[in-house]
């Protein structure tokens, strides 16, 4: 992965990480929690998050004028167990 951008802002949204991989540019969520007490981190993201970032990405595409493939991933972290519960979901939204 390459990462492009991160914590990227078009208005009051923001995408997290932007990347790119091969021919495929990436949009990641990156969610922690201090511990499972209340869920995983990857279950945290609304569909008002999606969304938000879906719009995002949307404005993002089209200032760079891409037109390729594009990913919305989920990076969760799991602070009492870091760095060893650290999961990457691809295509996770």
């Amino acid at each position: 992965y390459e990462i492009i951008e991160k914590n990227w802002r078009w208005k009051r949204y923001e995408i997290d990480i932007i990347a790119r991989k091969e021919d495929e540019l990436i949009f990641v969520e990156v969610k922690s929690r201090k511990n499972e007490e209340f869920g995983y981190p990857e279950e945290f993201l609304s569909e008002d998050q999606e969304e938000r970032i879906y719009l995002a990405a949307d404005e993002y595409c089209e200032q760079e004028s891409w037109s390729g493939e594009r990913r919305f991933d989920i990076i969760a972290i799991l602070e009492s167990d870091f760095p060893n519960r650290l999961k990457h979901f691809e295509a996770a939204f």
